[in-house]
């Protein structure tokens, strides 16, 4: 059985394994549209540990980007008409990143900094001004979470993440991929991506107390930028780790924060989200195991 991971998107599930991956998506008329496509295999040099995670974020990202991009065409495209162009795309992508830099590094440094001429010992210890640093970044990450959870349609790609989350439960389980085998299982799953922010932002205290206090402002936010492939890479070892340790109970007591963050990227889905998150499934199970 292989490791298989996923992505809620607009109105679907991507899939992906070692060999492909795969998009379902539920279009405005209740048909299940899919795209998939074979992966080639990385050098051996880029699957070496820490390595790989670093490869595997922005792969996933790349990935992400190019399901996105189908499901919102097959979601949208027989309301509109019009399929969304590429330059309303990138325009997207560029202004989140610079979104994301903004608000999860950006203005907890300028905070913490803000912080530090109160307060002298957070201006003064590197451990202190940067744990003062990563828990400003972990509310924000909450508050963040919250706002856009308020808004409906990201609430219906919550319930395909929780539906992506119980396939994969149901599929490594072992049992029959059926619709009740399925809805009995948890939304919520060690794997996730969600988790895995939570595990980047504790690595962070930890590598951004490395940088010298004395450095100037521009040069702590370039070095948190610079120290992310690392951050990176480190995070995606301990969720794999954690993912075939699950059964430990020190493993279960590490990893409950993450899992308790889910509960607020996933909702309950329903059997047609399900459905979607099976087809993506089995899609990319053809490609995985022929035989399957």
């Amino acid at each position: 059985m292989k490791n298989i991971g996923g992505q809620a998107v607009i109105e679907g599930v991507m899939m992906k394994g070692r060999k492909g991956w795969t998009v379902a998506v539920r279009g405005p008329q209740g048909d299940i549209h899919v795209k998939k496509e074979r992966l080639s295999e990385l050098p051996k040099l880029l699957q070496l540990p820490v390595i790989r995670g670093f490869i595997a974020l922005f792969h996933a990202l790349f990935l992400g980007i190019k399901a996105i991009e189908f499901s919102a065409n097959k979601a949208y495209e027989e309301e509109s008409g019009e399929n969304l162009s590429p330059l309303t795309l990138a325009l997207t992508i560029g202004f989140s990143l610079i979104l994301g830099i903004a608000l999860f590094i950006l203005l907890p440094l300028y905070l913490t900094k803000l912080l530090g001429i109160i307060f002298a010992a957070v201006d003064r210890s590197s451990f202190y001004f940067n744990l003062v640093d990563g828990i400003i970044r972990v509310l924000v990450f909450l508050l963040y979470i919250i706002a856009v959870g308020m808004w409906k349609d990201m609430r219906r790609i919550f319930e395909y993440h929780g539906a992506e989350h119980k396939v994969i439960h149901a599929y490594e389980s072992g049992k029959g991929l059926t619709l009740e085998n399925i809805k009995g299982n948890s939304p919520l799953h060690p794997r996730c991506g969600t988790s895995f922010l939570l595990i980047v932002m504790v690595v962070s205290i930890f590598t951004f107390s490395l940088i010298p206090q004395e450095w100037s402002f521009l040069y702590k936010f370039l070095s948190r930028i610079v120290l992310i492939p690392f951050i990176a890479g480190l995070s995606y070892e301990f969720l794999k780790l954690s993912a075939r340790m699950k059964q430990n109970a020190v493993m279960h007591f590490l990893i409950l924060p993450g899992l308790f963050l889910q509960r607020l990227t996933t909702r309950e889905p329903d059997e047609a989200q399900i459905e979607v998150a099976l087809r993506a499934l089995e899609e990319v199970l053809i490609i995985e195991e022929p035989n399957a």
